[in-house]
């Protein structure tokens, strides 16, 4: 099996559910499956991965693994009440065929929001099992270089970066010696993991805070749909007093983030992270908008984390780091780069209690809703 743990998934899967469990405990969802890589079929493995879901629905937190997420101060005693009893339940994921592979998730949010990140490495560990050889060695031998290449070009202080790779990589077995080889040789730039299984097993910080799904599910759980932003930053902000203090700034193009980030929001949270659209076009606004709002943008964090490797980092790095603070999340170029292509795939939130939700982000390839009226309305709410 490919999952042993269901603390094999991502940190902000486990934040954001605490904020789920306190705010929206009844909120129903749908998320469905995208497969941004066409030329690959995962039909021929649809029982393989079947299994493989059926037994993460088995899945329980152990007692060291419960103690272990006591030590971390923001998740409130209830919280590890409710995930002492937390299984995932097998009657709200539906997988079929269709032209491609087609999985569907539905139900309670609370219930259903730890599905996605382990059901994705699922989907890359089956296909590439089956369909490639497992050629650590040629992994090896790049991770060497990019280890080089990190000691040669960057200062020892001041560039920081995190691992992110667990939905997209090639396999448990390889993402643990990942972590582990960059705990050894890179410990003055590592900041941690955002898998929090390998955060316990390396004795790392998890990393991270919220994703776009928190975002979309304030277009139907808020206010009026243009102040739904707002309201979810709001609502971050009550659950963790200080901490997490990181904005995801692209569900709607920065333009839109930055119209509702106002001095209250800038003074609040501690940054911003990229993950969609120009860096530097990025980088250049998020800087300007907090220099007019009179806060000396070096005081503030700015999170890199679409398609970074570490060339890109050097490059953003070298262009913004006497202007701000800088951390790099880097994911498939660490996990999944063995010399083959990489599957590009996601599941996204389409639906919260009946209503369609959506991002738009700022790539158009990255936008998903399934209904293009209502993609329409939010382009419009939020001039787009």
């Amino acid at each position: 099996m490919v999952i042993h743990s269901l603390l094999d998934n991502d940190f902000y899967k486990f934040t954001m559910m605490q904020a789920v469990l306190h705010l929206f405990p009844a909120a129903m969802v749908e998320y469905r499956f995208i497969l941004r890589t066409p030329e690959i079929d995962l039909r021929p493995f649809i029982s393989v991965i079947k299994e493989n879901i059926e037994h993460l629905c088995t899945l329980r937190l152990t007692q060291d693994e419960l103690i272990y997420l006591k030590t971390i101060r923001f998740f409130k005693s209830d919280f590890i009440d409710f995930l002492r009893l937390f299984q995932l339940n097998a009657d709200c994921i539906h997988v079929s065929s269709g032209n491609n592979i087609e999985i569907i998730i539905r139900g309670p949010w609370l219930h259903t929001i730890l599905f996605e990140v382990p059901v994705l490495a699922i989907l890359n560990e089956v296909y590439y099992r089956h369909i490639k050889a497992s050629d650590y060695q040629e992994g090896r031998k790049r991770l060497t270089e990019k280890i080089k290449f990190v000691k040669s070009q960057f200062p020892k202080n001041g560039f920081r970066f995190s691992e992110y790779g667990t939905r997209r990589r090639f396999s448990f077995q390889w993402q643990s010696e990942v972590v582990g080889i960059l705990k050894e040789e890179l410990s003055e730039h590592l900041l941690g993991t955002s898998n929090v299984y390998f955060a316990k097993q390396w004795n790392i910080r998890p990393q991270g805070t919220m994703a776009h799904e928190f975002i979309q599910a304030h277009q139907a759980l808020g206010p009026r749909l243009q102040d739904s932003q707002k309201a979810a930053f709001e609502n971050w902000a009550k659950e963790y007093r200080g901490d997490l203090g990181i904005a995801l700034s692209d569900t709607y193009g920065v333009n839109a983030f930055l119209r509702d980030f106002d001095l209250y929001f800038c003074k609040l949270f501690d940054g911003a992270r990229h993950d969609s659209g120009d860096p530097f076009v990025w980088g250049d606004k998020i800087i300007h908008h907090y220099k007019n709002k009179g806060i000396d943008p070096k005081t503030k964090i700015l999170i890199f984390s679409d398609k970074i490797n570490f060339n890109l980092a050097l490059q953003i790095f070298n262009r913004f780091q006497e202007q701000t603070q800088l951390v790099f999340g880097i994911g498939t170029n660490l996990t999944n780069d063995l010399g083959h292509q990489s599957m590009q795939n996601v599941i996204k939130m389409t639906e919260c209690n009946g209503q369609p939700v959506a991002k738009i982000t700022d790539e158009v390839e990255k936008a998903f809703c399934h209904d293009l009226s209502y993609l329409t309305y939010l382009k419009s709410v939020f001039k787009v």
